[in-house]
């Protein structure tokens, strides 16, 4: 565990009470943003009060939930509120295979918040916050685009062997991702792309963790008290030209047996995961349709209660990786991945979120997402194969997807 230079092994933490600020997203006083927001509440940060580099393994999870516990656990913390995203509070993100690098948690000095029309400031130590933009974001100049670790061609070939191996009965879905890279002539600004993102995708969850920015439609997770919350993306469409071609697309994807078998597989795997640790657990019979400007999916609401004391953090690590970014079964799923992609996915499709110190959180899936590093941008996109996939289909979906943070970098 890094701590900053000035920190002791007790943190003096304070929340207090702050009018609207508004945009919180305007808030962000340097290109190092920590964020999650949706539908403009949530929780910002800046600063670094401590850092917490995770080692590769299985026990990732277990390991970060331990090590927050210890660091908390010795703070002394005034906070008159109590809710969920106040007293100290750390950004995340994982890698989404155990033996990769690059999993970490970072808790700010400063969080600005909002929940339901109560705003609060979040305080680590004596440094006084930054009010306003202390340094000016630059908007991306021109990028020049490259393929990633496959191109289209190749990727459209490790989807038909993909299917191929499923039509075979050696498992039942598998999601493959490809990747695209970016390059500006200037170091790019989180706050630029973080902007763009939760003003055209608000019912998305925008996030920004040490250099990986996105707008996730998927909610992994969300613990409020006892009560946990999953929202199940899988089976996706692009949207139409008009509302009666719109219309029509949506009518076909809830009618579609390849996407409702997709969706399927991911929705079980989440009952599967929760219902052990819930005391009750409601799944919904048929999947609902969630449209974004971009594209629609079919989605499941699913909620129940906790029994036992469970941190958020110890449901990611029950849920992740689910059938909507790894496949079915799991096991084989990902030995295909591995075979196929010919890339490291490194935090895309993974566990992204906040947790704070009575273990309330919101964790998405980093997916519609970046690695931004210095002018460089890798970015990610990836669909669910099953027996009944089209190669070509499969791209148009996975080129759809990267819309999101293309529109992001060229505004």
């Amino acid at each position: 565990m890094k701590l900053a230079a000035t920190a002791t092994d007790r943190l003096t933490v304070r929340t207090a009470p702050v009018a609207d600020p508004g945009d919180l997203l305007a808030h962000l006083p340097a290109p190092d943003a920590l964020a999650w927001v949706h539908r403009g509440d949530g929780v910002i940060g800046w600063g670094e009060a401590a850092r917490i580099t995770l080692p590769a393994g299985a026990g990732r999870f277990t390991d970060a939930a331990s090590r927050l516990r210890e660091l908390f656990a010795g703070a002394h913390v005034d906070d008159p509120l109590a809710l969920p995203g106040t007293g100290p509070v750390a950004f995340g993100s994982f890698a989404f295979t155990p033996h990769a690098p690059g999993s970490v948690l970072i808790v700010p000095r400063h969080v600005l918040g909002r929940r339901d029309g109560t705003a609060w400031l979040t305080t680590i130590g004596a440094e006084p916050p930054h009010p306003g933009l202390v340094q000016p974001s630059t908007a991306p100049g021109p990028l020049t685009w490259s393929d990633g670790a496959l191109p289209a061609p190749a990727w459209q070939h490790a989807v038909a062997t993909a299917r191929d191996h499923i039509r075979a009965g050696r498992l039942g879905k598998v999601v493959l991702a490809r990747d695209l890279r970016a390059h500006a002539d200037a170091p790019l600004d989180a706050r630029v792309l973080l902007r763009r993102l939760a003003a055209r995708y608000p019912a998305c969850y925008t996030f920004a963790v040490a250099g990986l920015v996105g707008a996730t439609p998927e909610l992994l997770v969300r613990r409020h008290g006892g009560r946990v919350e999953s929202l199940v993306l899988a089976g996706t469409s692009a949207r139409g030209t008009g509302p009666a071609a719109d219309a029509a697309r949506g009518e076909a994807l809830l009618a579609s047996a390849k996407d409702q078998h997709e969706h399927a597989y991911a929705a079980d795997m989440v009952r599967d995961a929760l219902g052990p640790l819930c005391s009750d657990l409601h799944v919904p019979d048929r999947p609902r349709l969630l449209r974004l400007p971009n594209v629609m999916h079919l989605a499941s609401a699913i909620h129940g209660r906790l029994s036992g004391d469970r941190s958020v953090l110890d449901v990611v690590a029950a849920l992740h990786p689910t059938p909507a970014v790894g496949g079915a079964p799991t096991a084989a799923a990902l030995d295909l991945i591995a075979e196929l992609e010919g890339m490291d996915r490194g935090r895309y499709a993974a566990p992204v979120g906040w947790i704070d110190a009575r273990g309330d959180g919101e964790w998405g899936i980093a997916l519609r997402c970046a690695e931004v590093d210095g002018a460089s941008a890798r970015l990610f996109a990836g669909c669910g194969i099953v027996g009944g996939s089209d190669p070509a289909a499969e791209l148009a979906e996975a080129q759809n997807k990267f819309r999101a943070m293309q529109y992001a970098l060229e505004g």
